[in-house]
């Protein structure tokens, strides 16, 4: 039986552990919804004043150039690029993981439409984040060419479905409700075998899970930079093309920051060379300027390291949760096999909602996901070992006395 002093003690052995002085979280809370948005680093908020007061306040437009903010996006590619896989050059932060998959996604149906133009379908999960579905939905509307969006309700299924007609194969690189991890490499070589494009959206594994888009093949990715790398409400998604990939065609939006020579004014588009044609309008400077604060605190650790702690707070908790919470109709939907989980742990419950408001009362914050999961995100930066174990005997209270079934935990709020 494991009891908090040997979580205590595993806190103690952590060499990640200091780095969870560098993030401002809130005193008597546990927070396990690094997942969704990632806790605030101490610096952003200097950051902040110093985008706001010295860069805007007194260099006003002549910020764009002394302070650097022009090639933000691409300086900040550069310094995400090591955690996903990526070269030099080869990733721009920018925009919202919505438009980078439109952008990504048009480029890759343009690049097929080229060499095997009877390839007209995409291939996804039917549990792909729904933001995901929708774009692609939208976008086989839009092209009004037989284009259509094929689903398959399980990863075993996805070698029957990607035959001569599918043109790219969209999917998550981990899962958002389940926590399952696709192996992208063995993945991606079966999507070539089969003549299509991989798309990979990495969400929930950037800064969570060691990923290598270069190495696996891969041909185009997206991502946020909220959830674990900890840039902030809604900050700017990133975007990646491989190399081979990304001068063969040019992406819809094409704006004028994504113009071979911007301050030409010219009247023709013309795109940049590389990853720089995936950029479109002009930046939101001030939110752009906080993923910074993020990236430079895994520059001080690297993924391999992360990867060992999240794999031991997850296999925490799910032993704490059958240890102390057996006979409350908890299901886990979570992979057990290391290889297939990425750093966030679901239990199905039948009040799961109601659950997870109960929690959050009580200051452990997870979060629910339709139909019926509780999803607990631990973030290797700065979740303890006996937070693991507090927040599991809390839920246990929880269960055993029925707090869930209070009417005020019964409200459904409209972000759940």
């Amino acid at each position: 039986m494991i009891d908090k002093n040997h979580c205590l003690r595993l806190d103690e052995q952590d060499p990640l552990a200091p780095l969870r002085q560098q993030f401002a979280l809130p005193e008597g809370v546990i927070y396990l919804d690094g997942n969704s948005l990632g806790a605030r680093p101490v610096a952003s908020l200097e950051r902040a004043r110093q985008v706001i007061e010295q860069e805007w306040g007194d260099g006003l437009i002549r910020s764009w150039n002394s302070a650097g903010w022009r090639d933000l996006p691409q300086r900040l590619g550069d310094r995400l690029a090591s955690l996903i896989g990526a070269g030099s050059g080869e990733v721009v932060i920018t925009d919202t993981t919505s438009i980078n998959l439109f952008k990504v996604l048009s480029a890759a149906l343009r690049v097929q439409a080229e060499r095997a133009p009877e390839r007209r379908v995409i291939v996804s999960e039917s549990s792909n984040f729904p933001t995901d579905l929708y774009i692609a939905e939208g976008l086989t509307q839009m092209l009004e060419q037989g284009y259509s969006l094929r689903l398959v309700d399980s990863p075993e299924q996805l070698p029957a479905a990607i035959d001569q007609d599918v043109a790219v194969v969209m999917l998550t690189h981990v899962n958002y409700k389940t926590g399952y991890m696709h192996d992208m490499q063995a993945v991606t070589g079966l999507i070539h075998e089969a003549g299509a494009l991989s798309l990979w959206d990495l969400a929930h594994s950037a800064g969570a899970v060691p990923v290598e888009l270069n190495r696996s093949g891969a041909d185009y990715a997206i991502g946020c930079t909220y959830k674990y790398l900890n840039g902030g409400p809604g900050s700017q998604a990133f975007a990646w093309v491989a190399p081979a990939l990304c001068n063969l065609v040019t992406q819809p939006l094409s704006g004028w920051f994504g113009h071979a020579r911007q301050f030409d004014m010219a009247t023709r588009y013309e795109p940049a060379s590389g990853i720089a044609r995936y950029l479109c309008g002009t930046q939101p400077i001030t939110s752009l300027a906080m993923v910074e604060c993020g990236l430079e605190v895994f520059e001080q650790t690297d993924m391999q390291s992360l990867r060992r702690k999240s794999l031991a707070l997850t296999d925490l908790f799910i032993e704490l949760v059958e240890q102390r919470c057996a006979g409350h109709d908890l299901e886990l939907v979570t992979p057990r096999d290391h290889a297939k989980r990425g750093s966030h742990v679901s239990f199905e419950h039948p009040e799961g909602y109601a659950v997870i408001q109960a929690l959050i009362a009580r200051g452990v914050i997870g979060d629910y996901r339709e139909p019926r999961i509780m999803r607990f995100g631990f973030t290797p930066l700065y979740t303890r070992f006996s937070e693991v174990w507090d927040a599991v005997q809390i839920l246990g209270e929880i269960l055993d006395q029925k707090t869930w079934a209070q009417a005020q935990f019964q409200v459904r709020h409209s972000v759940t």
